[in-house]
């Protein structure tokens, strides 16, 4: 029991950090798109030629977020939604990450085919205002892209809870406001910015 404590508390803060952080900070610049091409392909310019960019990518954001995924799929199929808690909000909180992190494990799949992996060999020099503004004009991507930025956002703001229960920090009634009303604020503020980076694509540069 004290190992798989271990590991879904592993799991929660790999979630909340580094890779919540990304999502925040990914959305964060992607919503420069709403102030045209040049604004985000300089703000695209400036992580690329960050030193060290492509290993801090992969030691801080690929591994903590494979092992998040892959144990979280574990998770969703060897445990009940109940699990560690049979209260009935765990349970729906339980229910919820689960479909949202199916959802956002095959986006991530899309997002990456779509604008990470195309010519690969030279992916520093694409323009990615554009790739994006031409992969968006198609309604069916641009409808797969809403929803995957809408699940990637419920998935951590309602994270915060479940990692604020998974650390024990749910323990009086002032700290359970206190984190619902994070995990809101988080949904909000990541919802505008997704909105913009959406609309700020679908303009013309």
């Amino acid at each position: 029991m004290e190992a798989r404590s271990g590991l879904r508390r592993l799991h929660s803060i790999a979630g909340l950090v580094p890779v919540g952080a990304f999502l925040v900070f990914h959305l964060w610049t992607n919503r420069q798109a709403a102030r045209g091409a040049d604004a985000f392909d300089a703000a695209a310019r400036r992580l690329q030629e960050m030193p060290l960019a492509l290993a801090a990518e992969v030691l801080l954001i690929a591994f903590p977020l494979a092992f998040h995924a892959l144990y979280g799929l574990y998770l969703a199929a060897t445990r009940d939604p109940g699990w560690p808690s049979p209260a009935p909000a765990r349970r729906v909180l339980s229910r919820i990450q689960r479909v949202t992190g199916v959802v956002v494990f095959v986006f991530l799949f899309f997002h990456l085919w779509t604008a990470r992996l195309v010519q690969i060999r030279e992916h520093s020099s694409v323009d990615l205002f554009r790739l994006m503004q031409a992969a968006l004009a198609s309604p069916w991507i641009a409808a797969l892209y809403a929803v995957g930025i809408f699940a990637a956002i419920v998935h951590l703001s309602t994270g915060v809870w479940t990692f604020a229960d998974a650390w024990g920090l749910l323990t009086s009634r002032g700290a359970r406001a206190a984190t619902a009303a994070a995990a809101a604020a988080v949904f909000a503020v990541l919802a505008v910015w997704g909105v913009a980076a959406l609309r700020g694509f679908a303009l013309k540069p």
